[in-house]
């Protein structure tokens, strides 16, 4: 690579662009902020998704509104429903250059309608308000580093896929096979725009996240006539409850965590039915699939007792995402030029997941927080940090530049992960 802490006079054009634009990205933000997008407020997320794509049409990109396929649940009782959700935004544009990013964000939020509403201003270049950080204010971020770039001489050496989901929040299970097939149709890098900390720190490796549903059936009989006839589906949940739970410590990185029992009913009655709710979190491959064996091993002790049966619902639906030469080399691409404009960026690992998981997952290096520097999200405390949308935005844009002109050689890194 070049030396990427000097600017060109094209990264200073992209700059200047950016830096005059802050109050507009700002107001851009709130607006979106003011419209409820909550991960199951459908009519919010399809009306919505009409004003996401009005406004990534000012891109020189073909944009189209995709709808998302359905994604099947365990309801309270056990049974799978199919879930159906809003649609995914998707964007094209030059995928014949010799260069191809991947691009993805979401436009749900974590937020019920009703639940957090409005935007007020905290003072001291700080704003509160529902989703202005996790992410509404990367996709901003996203949208103007894009037009920034366009508005440069490289256009035409670097094409890319956008892929804006629904469905973030809750996992995905809809839009990820969108995420992976814009990943593999050529992608060299992937950019993802969920907030970096309010202290500038970016994400590094990321664990791998799964979520099951354990559903157990016994048998019902009168608790008082004919208990011994009986076969509690909850003391089979309790007995698995406590030997998941045991599961921490065993194997280094590895938790899981219960999250909800369901099932049982009038103390009169043995209960027939019991939901298990619960996740895991696992540093790579080897101790997702030690987790994963762990799970299937509890299952089958839990449906070993007399009269109980049952299924097992889910799995890792985002794989780990650890460090490797192809993440690291991105890494130092993206702190060198973050130096250009007076940033020390640091890559700090994560138990948290994200679309960068999938896009990784996909044979994509990637970085996954280049949206706007902000705290406390997923909180009623929800900030971002008002000179972060020019800061970000233009380490986007100088990202795209150095990939398009070659001074980031994303091919190169690209062939890290295949070897």
């Amino acid at each position: 690579m070049n030396d990427l802490s000097k600017l060109t006079t094209d990264d200073e054009a992209a700059r200047e662009r950016l830096l005059s634009g802050t109050a507009d990205m700002l107001a851009r933000t709130c607006a979106w902020s003011d419209l409820n997008t909550g991960s199951w407020n459908i009519d919010g997320l399809n009306a919505f998704s009409g004003v996401l794509a009005d406004a990534f049409s000012e891109l020189d990109a073909d944009i189209r509104l995709q709808e998302a396929p359905g994604f099947d649940t365990i309801d309270s009782s056990g049974n799978i429903q199919t879930i159906h959700t809003a649609p995914i935004l998707r964007a094209s544009a030059r995928m014949a250059a010799p260069v191809q990013v991947v691009l993805t964000g979401h436009y749900d939020t974590v937020f019920p309608k009703g639940t957090f509403e409005g935007v007020t201003d905290l003072g001291d270049g700080r704003f509160n308000g529902p989703g202005l950080a996790d992410m509404k204010g990367g996709l901003c971020v996203m949208l103007e580093a894009l037009k920034a770039f366009e508005a440069g001489p490289f256009r035409d050496r670097l094409g890319y896929q956008i892929v804006i989901t629904p469905d973030e929040e809750i996992g995905n299970h809809a839009s990820s096979a969108a995420l992976t097939e814009a990943a593999r149709s050529g992608a060299h890098i992937g950019m993802t725009y969920e907030p970096a900390m309010d202290t500038g720190a970016m994400a590094g490796g990321r664990k791998g996240s799964a979520v099951f549903d354990i559903v157990l059936h016994g048998k019902a009989a009168h608790a008082g006539r004919a208990k011994e006839e009986g076969r509690s589906a909850i003391e089979a949940a309790a007995e698995l409850v406590v030997a998941l739970e045991g599961l921490n410590g065993k194997r280094d990185g590895v938790t899981f965590n219960v999250g909800a029992i369901e099932g049982g009913g009038a103390v009169n009655i043995v209960p027939d039915l019991a939901v298990v709710r619960f996740g895991a979190r696992a540093p790579d491959a080897a101790a997702a699939a030690w987790a994963t064996d762990s799970v299937d091993r509890l299952f089958a002790h839990a449906t070993s007792r007399p009269g109980i049966t049952g299924h097992v619902h889910g799995g890792f639906y985002r794989p780990p995402k650890p460090r490797n030469a192809a993440q690291q080399a991105i890494f130092s691409a993206v702190h060198a030029t973050g130096q250009a404009i007076g940033l020390d960026l640091e890559f700090i690992d994560t138990g948290g997941v994200c679309e960068g998981n999938n896009i990784f997952a996909a044979g994509v290096p990637n970085v996954d927080t280049l949206g706007v520097r902000g705290g406390r999200i997923h909180s009623h405390e929800e900030f971002v940090v008002t000179e972060s949308f020019a800061e970000r935005a233009t380490l986007s844009a100088l990202l795209l530049n150095r990939l398009a002109d070659g001074r980031v050689d994303g091919p190169r890194i690209k062939a890290m992960m295949e070897n």
